[in-house]
């Protein structure tokens, strides 16, 4: 029988069938990917094939071609990855200026994963009715700074259901992952665009002013007026896997726009002659904090280790 797996708690599976059935389902033996050494061989978003023994126990035998997929590098397995989702059209990445601050670097690491997958992403600026003038300037300057370099960016309060009309648009029969460091508020949000499905939420820790995991498990709903969402725990850093380090500046949409009239076709941007990317760094055309982003992403290759997005 072919499905589609909904729900991830680690050991078991959640497949929706065709015909609308779910099963609890299990990896049939030693079951693996080719090519791929994942924490996580079955993500939600996969389509697969399940057979279904006398006891009515449920196994996934194959896994059907992936359309894409977003990975990371598994925070306690350096040599792993971790596959985030599968098969989906855009992710929401759930970004906070205060309450807890979600760093750059965490953005841009996020950002150019996406683009090595080829998967479109929207920044989403939640808890604005939490923000003094200091935090609004400020969202609205990295505002300014991803939409000029060609992200779509949104301002949301989905404790105050502001904003998430627009939201609902952009959510329209398409697969949409949710990710965003642990309270951002990835929860308030789903609930204010599923009202019924009461996803559990956590107040943010005062004492170190960041968030605590609710969602344990990544699983999917389908939206009251057509498309799902995947939503996903809480990530702190984000490693990024599978890089070549020559490759690091292709995933920085301006920094590969502009490498064009670099001196040397293999310039590092780092400290070459002539190099086009370090002069637009110094006019800046290029953002001093996307610049660092990419030099972090660097030392990830030298280091062949996992870095958290701080």
């Amino acid at each position: 029988m072919r499905g589609l797996v909904v729900r991830n708690t680690g050991s078991w599976y959640v497949v929706r069938t065709d015909d609308g059935q779910l099963f609890d389902s299990k990896i049939k033996g030693n079951f693996r990917l080719k090519g791929i050494r994942s924490t996580n061989p079955v993500a939600v978003g996969d389509y697969v094939q399940i057979i279904v023994n006398a006891e009515g126990t449920a196994f996934i035998t194959e896994i059907e071609d992936r359309k894409n997929y977003i990975i990371r590098k598994a925070s306690n397995l350096s040599k792993q990855s971790h596959i985030i989702a599968a098969n989906i059209d855009q992710v929401f990445l759930i970004v906070t200026v205060s309450h807890p601050e979600t760093s750059t670097t965490f953005i841009d690491r996020f950002l150019a994963s996406a683009e090595a997958y080829r998967i479109p992403v929207a920044l989403i600026f939640n808890k604005t009715d939490c923000y003094d003038e200091q935090d609004t300037n400020y969202m609205e300057a990295m505002i300014h700074l991803y939409t000029s370099i060609g992200y779509k960016c949104f301002q949301c309060s989905a404790l105050h259901n502001e904003g998430i009309g627009v939201l609902e648009e952009e959510l329209k029969y398409k697969k949409t992952l949710f990710s965003g460091n642990s309270g951002v508020g990835k929860s308030t949000l789903l609930n204010a665009l599923i009202p019924d499905l009461n996803v559990k939420t956590a107040e943010i820790s005062t004492t170190h002013d960041t968030g605590m995991h609710t969602t344990t498990f990544s699983e999917m709903f389908d939206l009251p007026k057509g498309g799902q969402i995947i939503d996903t725990p809480g990530i702190k850093g984000f490693g990024t896997f599978d890089f070549e380090r020559e490759e690091v500046g292709h995933y920085f949409r301006e920094i590969f726009r502009i490498s064009a009239d670099c001196k040397y076709s293999n310039c590092s941007h780092t400290r070459e002659p002539g190099c086009a990317v370090l002069k637009a760094v110094e006019e800046h055309i290029i953002s001093e904090s996307r610049y660092n982003s990419y030099l972090s992403m660097l030392e990830d290759k030298e280091e062949d280790k996992y870095r958290q997005g701080h």
